[in-house]
């Protein structure tokens, strides 16, 4: 799989000029098209509260919400676009096939974040960034949009826009389905790198391949990989994961999503939920 079709679902945050740079680099090497495409929020609860007790939504306040909208919408177009100009970038229509690296903004009607799983189904990975803990976007739904939705790989975006994209790729390997998966919707990645490494830490494997195996099947691909085991971890295996990584100098993580269910996740905490929370590098994962 190489990733020739690039989606990029857009909000107006403080991380989306590492997602636009992540999904420049992803396209130059692949001579891909990227797919900009804003995330309208759903007009849920636009109500007013009478005398009467009577609850509905206004015209004048559905009004409001749909030219905020429009607004917003249009302030990602004027941010997607201009960073495209500036790096010399095409623009297109909507899955127009190129031989070079171009650019389309699709304007889709739908709110809300289902419409990242529906869209993202036509793509070979979907770029989003790394929900922050202070801010109000990027929004882990719209993540899990696209993780569970889609059937397609993610590229999660640091909060820093990095500068460089797939030359030293750390697997943080589990034994796992779900990383095995991601595994292979990363293939063309592992092949273009120029070192990577399979990472596992003890407590965090599954039943399954050791890392050793798996360096050696990824190695009668043609890819030269080398695995480094951590055996009694000091720390939690997300956060070793990430330190392991940096220390390789990674500039990407290969990670399985949720090996755990979500929701055990959320309650005790585990290793894709750390990475989401504190990864410094971007991330690809699949579920």
């Amino acid at each position: 799989m190489t990733f020739r079709n690039i989606l990029v679902p857009i909000e107006d945050s403080a991380l989306l000029p590492s997602m636009l740079q992540c999904a420049f680099l992803t396209a130059k090497r692949f001579a891909g098209s990227i797919e900009g495409m804003p995330i309208r929020r759903a007009l849920l609860e636009v109500v007013a509260v009478g005398p009467d007790g009577f609850v509905g939504a206004t015209a004048h306040l559905v009004e409001d919400f749909e030219r905020d909208e429009a607004t917003r919408a249009q302030r990602c177009k004027d941010k997607f676009t201009g960073f495209m100009k500036d790096h010399g970038i095409t623009l297109v229509e909507p899955l127009t096939a190129m031989e070079d690296v171009t650019a389309s903004w699709n304007e889709q009607g739908a709110p809300g974040d289902a419409v990242v799983g529906n869209r993202g189904r036509l793509f070979d990975v979907i770029v989003v960034g790394r929900p922050a803990r202070d801010t109000s976007t990027p929004r882990m739904s719209t993540l899990e949009a696209g993780l569970f939705d889609s059937g397609r790989p993610l590229l999660i975006a640091p909060p820093s826009a990095p500068q460089a994209l797939g030359e030293t790729v750390v697997i943080a390997w589990n034994g796992s389905t779900e990383t095995a998966r991601t595994i292979a919707f990363a293939d063309a990645f592992l092949k273009a790198a120029k070192k990577v490494v399979v990472l596992s830490v003890e407590g965090a494997m599954v039943p399954g391949p050791t890392g050793a195996e798996l360096a050696q099947y990824l190695t009668r691909k043609g890819i030269a990989a080398e695995h480094k085991d951590i055996l009694n971890p000091d720390k939690p295996a997300g956060e070793v994961m990430l330190r392991e990584a940096m220390a390789a100098g990674a500039d990407l993580l290969v990670k399985g999503g949720y090996t755990q269910s979500r929701v055990r996740q959320m309650i005790f905490g585990g290793a894709t939920s750390h990475i989401l929370a504190n990864a410094e590098i971007p991330v690809f994962m699949a579920h």
